[in-house]
């Protein structure tokens, strides 16, 4: 696994190895992740530049890393899983953007308030197949996480119920995973 493009491109991320197989950590493979941020660039004109991201069952952090390294501007990555925490906080520190992030240790579905700016990119890839993605994307949308007109990619392998006020912009295939684009607002 490693970046795919930007400033980071080509830095390896730290393995998953066995992982944890209680947290399904499952990470983007790196041929979807480089389609998904073709996608967005093709499609909707540069969204990580300067974005604000906010990466949703981060794992690995793949995904909002991808975002910083091509010019996103910062990311917060909300994860609870123990193994997931350790590599996503390897690989901040691979890519070198430790003053740009922010970790939150919680559930997705328990995010509380806002702290601080509302994203502008949302990812979110929960655990497939157990509707946690809804529950995390109507405690973002409440707590004031997402700005209004935000993007939001939502990776799941399953058809899905967005929350309301969610427009479907794009959807695709990719083997067993969905990547469905949606815009706030």
């Amino acid at each position: 696994m490693r970046i795919i493009g930007g400033e980071c491109r080509g830095r390896r991320l730290a393995s998953v190895g066995k992982g944890d197989a209680g947290a399904h950590l499952r990470p983007t493979a790196d041929r979807v992740r480089e389609s998904l941020f073709n996608m967005l660039a093709g499609g909707f004109g540069d969204p990580c530049r300067g974005a604000v991201v906010l990466d949703l069952f981060a794992g690995t952090g793949a995904l909002g890393l991808e975002a910083l390294s091509r010019g996103a501007g910062r990311a917060t990555f909300v994860e609870n899983g123990r193994v997931a925490l350790r590599l996503l906080r390897d690989n901040i520190g691979i890519c070198r953007v430790a003053e740009r992030t922010r970790v939150v240790q919680r559930d997705a579905r328990k995010l509380g308030e806002c702290p601080g700016d509302a994203a502008t990119l949302v990812f979110l890839d929960p655990p497939y197949g157990r509707q946690m993605g809804e529950a995390a994307l109507e405690a973002a949308l409440a707590g004031g996480w997402i700005a209004e007109g935000a993007l939001i990619v939502w990776e799941e392998s399953a058809g899905v119920s967005a929350p309301e006020g969610l427009t479907l912009l794009d959807e695709r295939r990719y083997g067993d995973t969905v990547i469905r684009i949606f815009e706030n607002g």
